[in-house]
């Protein structure tokens, strides 16, 4: 998972014309920890797609402009427009997670 570092990085990446998966977190966050124990299988099985993390204390900014209240979140995003977005309360398991991805994902 390739790591966002400033927000002109964020929005040009955003603009891709197939989806993008950006993952929120934060290094203080236990539930963040608990998800990269398991993603990476994730990862593998929806590896046709660019995953991307950001770290909400780093750009917080983005954060609030697409509503990201709880961490860890997944945000899907595709021609500069976020498709959908898994809170956190819903990405607790390998399952929530691979749910919400098989709705989403074309």
């Amino acid at each position: 998972m390739k790591k966002i570092t400033t927000n002109e990085q964020f929005n040009e990446l955003i603009q891709s014309d197939k989806e993008i998966i950006v993952k929120f977190y934060a290094d203080w966050c236990p539930d963040c920890t608990r998800m990269n124990m398991f993603i990476g299988d994730i990862l593998e099985e929806y590896n046709q797609n660019d995953w991307y993390e950001l770290n909400k204390d780093e750009l917080p900014d983005l954060a609030e402009k697409y509503q990201v209240m709880g961490i860890p979140s997944l945000l899907i995003f595709k021609n500069g427009e976020k498709t959908a977005h898994l809170h956190s309360a819903n990405a607790k398991t390998p399952e929530e997670v691979t749910e919400f991805l098989s709705e989403h994902i074309s």
